[in-house]
Protein backbone atom coordinates (compact mmCIF):
# COMPACT_ATOMS: atom_id res chain seq x y z
CA UNK A 1 0.00 0.00 0.00
CA UNK A 2 1.61 3.14 -0.82
CA UNK A 3 -0.25 6.42 0.60
CA UNK A 4 0.45 9.69 -1.14
CA UNK A 5 -0.09 13.69 -0.29
CA UNK A 6 1.25 17.03 0.43
CA UNK A 7 2.77 18.55 3.26
CA UNK A 8 -0.10 20.71 4.23
CA UNK A 9 -2.88 21.47 2.49
CA UNK A 10 -4.60 25.08 3.17
CA UNK A 11 -2.35 27.35 0.92
CA UNK A 12 -3.82 30.66 -0.49
CA UNK A 13 -1.23 30.02 -3.78
CA UNK A 14 -2.83 27.01 -4.44
CA UNK A 15 -5.99 28.61 -5.46
CA UNK A 16 -6.64 28.46 -9.22
CA UNK A 17 -3.84 25.65 -9.05
CA UNK A 18 -5.36 23.51 -7.42
CA UNK A 19 -8.16 24.67 -5.74
CA UNK A 20 -10.65 26.32 -7.55
CA UNK A 21 -10.27 29.87 -7.47
CA UNK A 22 -13.42 31.12 -5.42
CA UNK A 23 -12.83 28.09 -2.71
CA UNK A 24 -13.05 29.33 0.89
CA UNK A 25 -10.14 28.45 2.96
CA UNK A 26 -12.86 25.89 5.40
CA UNK A 27 -13.59 23.69 2.25
CA UNK A 28 -9.70 22.91 1.39
CA UNK A 29 -9.53 19.70 2.64
CA UNK A 30 -13.23 18.70 1.41
CA UNK A 31 -11.49 19.30 -1.49
CA UNK A 32 -8.22 17.72 -1.11
CA UNK A 33 -9.67 14.55 0.13
CA UNK A 34 -10.96 14.08 -3.20
CA UNK A 35 -7.93 13.69 -4.91
CA UNK A 36 -5.90 12.01 -1.73
CA UNK A 37 -6.29 9.68 0.78
CA UNK A 38 -3.26 11.13 3.17
CA UNK A 39 -2.00 14.38 4.86
CA UNK A 40 0.75 15.92 6.75
CA UNK A 41 -0.26 18.42 9.44
CA UNK A 42 2.25 20.73 9.67
CA UNK A 43 0.86 23.72 11.14
CA UNK A 44 1.24 22.00 14.74
CA UNK A 45 5.18 22.43 14.57
CA UNK A 46 4.19 26.53 15.61
CA UNK A 47 1.20 25.87 16.98
CA UNK A 48 -0.70 23.13 19.13
CA UNK A 49 -4.70 23.83 18.38
CA UNK A 50 -7.45 22.64 20.33
CA UNK A 51 -9.43 19.49 20.14
CA UNK A 52 -11.93 20.69 18.39
CA UNK A 53 -9.77 21.73 15.29
CA UNK A 54 -8.94 17.85 14.74
CA UNK A 55 -11.92 17.00 15.31
CA UNK A 56 -13.58 19.17 12.28
CA UNK A 57 -10.71 17.71 10.58
CA UNK A 58 -11.99 14.10 10.78
CA UNK A 59 -15.51 15.11 10.10
CA UNK A 60 -14.56 16.60 6.37
CA UNK A 61 -12.92 13.40 5.64
CA UNK A 62 -13.54 9.82 4.45
CA UNK A 63 -13.12 7.35 7.00
CA UNK A 64 -9.64 5.48 5.15
CA UNK A 65 -8.64 9.22 5.13
CA UNK A 66 -4.73 9.13 7.01
CA UNK A 67 -3.15 12.19 8.93
CA UNK A 68 0.50 12.32 9.85
CA UNK A 69 1.54 14.96 12.67
CA UNK A 70 4.11 16.88 12.84
CA UNK A 71 5.46 17.38 16.39
CA UNK A 72 6.00 20.50 18.01
CA UNK A 73 9.19 22.96 17.44
CA UNK A 74 9.59 22.22 21.55
CA UNK A 75 9.69 18.80 20.61
CA UNK A 76 12.75 18.69 17.75
CA UNK A 77 14.25 22.40 18.01
CA UNK A 78 14.11 24.44 21.22
CA UNK A 79 13.75 20.48 22.99
CA UNK A 80 12.28 22.02 26.35
CA UNK A 81 9.24 21.31 28.55
CA UNK A 82 8.82 18.40 26.29
CA UNK A 83 6.65 16.83 28.36
CA UNK A 84 4.26 19.16 28.62
CA UNK A 85 4.15 19.48 24.95
CA UNK A 86 4.04 15.98 23.99
CA UNK A 87 0.61 15.68 26.04
CA UNK A 88 -0.79 18.61 24.85
CA UNK A 89 -0.19 17.42 21.31
CA UNK A 90 -1.60 13.93 22.12
CA UNK A 91 -4.71 15.79 23.93
CA UNK A 92 -5.30 17.80 20.49
CA UNK A 93 -4.96 15.09 18.06
CA UNK A 94 -7.45 12.46 20.38
CA UNK A 95 -10.22 13.28 18.01
CA UNK A 96 -7.96 11.14 14.79
CA UNK A 97 -6.81 8.59 17.23
CA UNK A 98 -10.73 8.26 18.47
CA UNK A 99 -11.69 7.61 14.58
CA UNK A 100 -8.28 5.26 13.44
CA UNK A 101 -7.53 8.23 11.38
CA UNK A 102 -4.46 9.48 13.21
CA UNK A 103 -1.66 7.10 12.01
CA UNK A 104 1.76 8.59 13.57
CA UNK A 105 4.24 11.63 14.52
CA UNK A 106 6.67 12.95 12.58
CA UNK A 107 9.80 14.53 14.07
CA UNK A 108 11.60 16.88 11.98
CA UNK A 109 15.07 17.66 14.11
CA UNK A 110 17.56 20.32 12.67
CA UNK A 111 20.63 20.33 10.97
CA UNK A 112 22.36 21.29 14.54
CA UNK A 113 21.21 18.03 15.94
CA UNK A 114 23.67 15.46 15.11
CA UNK A 115 24.50 12.16 15.88
CA UNK A 116 25.90 12.17 19.66
CA UNK A 117 25.17 9.97 22.51
CA UNK A 118 23.37 12.64 24.09
CA UNK A 119 20.86 12.87 21.40
CA UNK A 120 20.29 9.27 21.05
CA UNK A 121 19.10 8.96 24.16
CA UNK A 122 17.01 11.82 23.75
CA UNK A 123 15.47 9.68 20.57
CA UNK A 124 14.79 7.36 22.98
CA UNK A 125 12.73 9.72 25.14
CA UNK A 126 10.91 10.87 22.38
CA UNK A 127 9.58 7.20 21.83
CA UNK A 128 8.67 7.37 25.07
CA UNK A 129 6.68 10.08 25.27
CA UNK A 130 4.83 8.88 21.75
CA UNK A 131 4.72 5.36 22.34
CA UNK A 132 1.01 5.03 21.81
CA UNK A 133 1.98 5.71 18.02
CA UNK A 134 4.20 5.13 15.12
CA UNK A 135 6.80 7.68 15.38
CA UNK A 136 8.76 8.76 12.25
CA UNK A 137 11.98 11.03 12.43
CA UNK A 138 13.53 13.11 9.80
CA UNK A 139 16.97 14.00 9.96
CA UNK A 140 19.01 17.19 8.39
CA UNK A 141 22.45 16.43 8.87
CA UNK A 142 24.10 13.54 7.28
CA UNK A 143 26.03 12.42 10.12
CA UNK A 144 23.14 10.17 11.23
CA UNK A 145 23.55 8.62 7.98
CA UNK A 146 25.00 5.24 9.42
CA UNK A 147 24.10 1.46 9.65
CA UNK A 148 24.50 1.45 13.34
CA UNK A 149 21.59 4.51 12.95
CA UNK A 150 19.51 2.75 11.10
CA UNK A 151 19.75 -0.76 13.52
CA UNK A 152 19.44 1.88 16.38
CA UNK A 153 16.14 2.98 14.56
CA UNK A 154 14.62 -0.80 14.54
CA UNK A 155 15.34 -1.15 18.01
CA UNK A 156 13.78 1.68 18.89
CA UNK A 157 10.63 1.33 16.96
CA UNK A 158 11.12 4.66 15.15
CA UNK A 159 10.81 5.11 11.46
CA UNK A 160 13.55 6.75 9.44
CA UNK A 161 12.16 9.23 7.27
CA UNK A 162 13.87 9.28 3.91
CA UNK A 163 14.40 12.49 2.12
CA UNK A 164 14.65 14.45 -1.18
CA UNK A 165 16.69 17.35 -1.09
CA UNK A 166 19.37 18.98 -2.56
CA UNK A 167 22.85 17.55 -2.10
CA UNK A 168 24.32 19.80 -0.40
CA UNK A 169 27.53 19.07 1.92
CA UNK A 170 25.62 19.13 4.50
CA UNK A 171 22.29 17.42 3.91
CA UNK A 172 20.85 13.97 3.94
CA UNK A 173 21.81 12.09 0.85
CA UNK A 174 18.50 10.23 -0.96
CA UNK A 175 18.90 6.98 0.80
CA UNK A 176 15.97 4.38 0.36
CA UNK A 177 15.64 2.63 3.96
CA UNK A 178 13.01 1.72 6.56
CA UNK A 179 13.61 0.79 10.58
CA UNK A 180 9.55 -0.14 11.10
CA UNK A 181 7.08 -2.11 8.75
CA UNK A 182 5.91 1.44 7.17
CA UNK A 183 8.30 3.56 4.62
CA UNK A 184 8.12 7.54 4.65
CA UNK A 185 9.87 9.49 2.07
CA UNK A 186 9.49 13.40 2.11
CA UNK A 187 9.88 15.02 -1.37
CA UNK A 188 11.73 18.82 -0.14
CA UNK A 189 12.92 19.83 -3.86
CA UNK A 190 16.17 20.36 -5.38
CA UNK A 191 16.79 24.17 -4.74
CA UNK A 192 20.11 24.20 -4.26
CA UNK A 193 20.65 28.30 -4.45
CA UNK A 194 17.54 28.44 -1.83
CA UNK A 195 17.97 26.40 0.70
CA UNK A 196 19.72 28.21 3.44
CA UNK A 197 17.59 31.70 2.28
CA UNK A 198 14.94 30.69 4.80
CA UNK A 199 11.16 28.40 4.31
CA UNK A 200 9.88 31.18 1.50
CA UNK A 201 12.44 29.44 -0.99
CA UNK A 202 13.96 26.82 0.49
CA UNK A 203 10.94 24.21 -0.88
CA UNK A 204 10.16 26.46 -4.11
CA UNK A 205 10.89 23.41 -6.81
CA UNK A 206 9.23 21.84 -9.11
CA UNK A 207 10.79 18.34 -9.67
CA UNK A 208 10.67 17.32 -13.72
CA UNK A 209 9.17 13.67 -14.54
CA UNK A 210 12.77 12.02 -14.66
CA UNK A 211 14.01 13.38 -10.98
CA UNK A 212 10.43 11.67 -9.73
CA UNK A 213 11.13 8.85 -11.85
CA UNK A 214 14.73 8.12 -10.34
CA UNK A 215 12.59 7.38 -7.20
CA UNK A 216 10.91 4.36 -8.74
CA UNK A 217 13.55 1.76 -8.32
CA UNK A 218 13.79 2.87 -4.44
CA UNK A 219 10.27 3.18 -3.37
CA UNK A 220 9.88 -0.46 -5.38
CA UNK A 221 12.57 -1.39 -2.55
CA UNK A 222 11.15 0.20 0.07
CA UNK A 223 7.34 -1.49 -0.70
CA UNK A 224 9.44 -5.49 -0.78
CA UNK A 225 10.20 -4.26 3.06
CA UNK A 226 7.46 -2.38 4.12
CA UNK A 227 3.58 -2.95 5.15
CA UNK A 228 2.91 0.73 3.99
CA UNK A 229 4.77 3.73 2.51
CA UNK A 230 4.06 7.31 2.69
CA UNK A 231 5.20 9.89 -0.10
CA UNK A 232 4.72 13.19 1.15
CA UNK A 233 5.13 16.43 -1.28
CA UNK A 234 6.76 19.53 0.54
CA UNK A 235 7.68 21.60 -2.23
CA UNK A 236 4.76 23.53 -1.87
CA UNK A 237 4.80 27.10 -3.22
CA UNK A 238 2.36 27.65 -5.61
CA UNK A 239 1.14 24.42 -5.66
CA UNK A 240 4.44 22.58 -6.70
CA UNK A 241 3.73 19.66 -4.09
CA UNK A 242 0.20 18.98 -5.89
CA UNK A 243 1.74 19.04 -9.50
CA UNK A 244 4.48 16.59 -8.22
CA UNK A 245 2.45 14.44 -6.00
CA UNK A 246 -0.32 13.76 -9.07
CA UNK A 247 2.66 12.82 -11.62
CA UNK A 248 4.19 10.36 -8.79
CA UNK A 249 0.38 8.58 -8.76
CA UNK A 250 0.95 8.63 -12.48
CA UNK A 251 4.43 7.01 -12.66
CA UNK A 252 3.92 4.30 -9.62
CA UNK A 253 0.87 3.34 -11.92
CA UNK A 254 2.65 2.82 -15.15
CA UNK A 255 5.91 1.36 -13.12
CA UNK A 256 2.56 -1.30 -11.44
Amino acid sequence: MIKIGTSGYSFLDWKGVFYPENIEKGKMLDFYAKHFDTVEINSTYYRIPHPAVFYRLTEKTPEDFEFIVKTHQDITHIRKSIETSAQNLKEAIRPLAETAKMHGFLAQFPGAFRKSKPNLDYLKKCRELFSDFPLFVEFRHKSWMEEEIFDFLKNQNIGFCCVDEPQLESLVPPIARATTGVGYVRFHGRNKAGWWKGMKDRYDYLYNENELRGWIEKIKGLRGATEKMYLFFNNCPQGQAVKNAQVMKKLLEEAG
